[in-house]
């Protein structure tokens, strides 16, 4: 199996890694980059937990393979945070109680970062659309989507 090196940008760090080809994303960051925030649910692109950012745009982490990510920008849990300061989303989760047993949470909060920028005042039947590839077994759903709401009323107002 070959060996790919990588030059790419994580959470606005330049970063090189080396992985197979048959590596995903996923798999780099959790077991190459030990950033283990981003959680594998599923592995078939079906529940959202390994949604992270890639140049911009909300992708599962575990249908993207490695080798392909040379140049690329990438977003992850671990980057959401700026200067020990939660981002808004992820401070409305805690006060909503959008979080149980915290599997889906990573994916989630990517997913609502990547919407929000693009659409900053969404009504609820979007916030709910645009989460919908992400699944969550503990909490339902209507406190992630409060939570979201009440971030993108607050991120539009700061």
């Amino acid at each position: 199996m070959s060996r790919h090196y990588i030059n790419t940008t994580i959470n606005g760090d330049d970063i090189e890694f080396a992985c197979h080809s048959g590596q995903t994303l996923l798999d780099v960051l959790r077991n190459e980059l030990h950033l283990t925030g981003t959680k594998n649910g599923c592995g078939s692109g079906d529940c959202g937990a390994c949604t992270v950012i890639l140049n911009g745009r909300p992708v599962n982490a575990c249908l993207v393979l490695g080798a392909e990510l040379e140049g690329a920008e990438i977003e992850t849990i671990e980057g959401m945070a700026k200067e020990q300061k939660l981002h808004p989303l992820q401070q409305k989760f805690l006060d909503h109680a959008a979080l149980q047993c915290g599997v889906c949470t990573p994916g989630f909060l990517n997913m609502a970062k990547a919407f929000l920028e693009k659409n900053p005042d969404p009504t609820e039947r979007e916030v709910r659309f645009a989460l919908a590839g992400n699944l969550c077994r503990c909490t339902g759903y209507d406190k992630i989507v409060r939570a979201v709401m009440d971030a993108a009323e607050e991120m539009r107002s700061s």
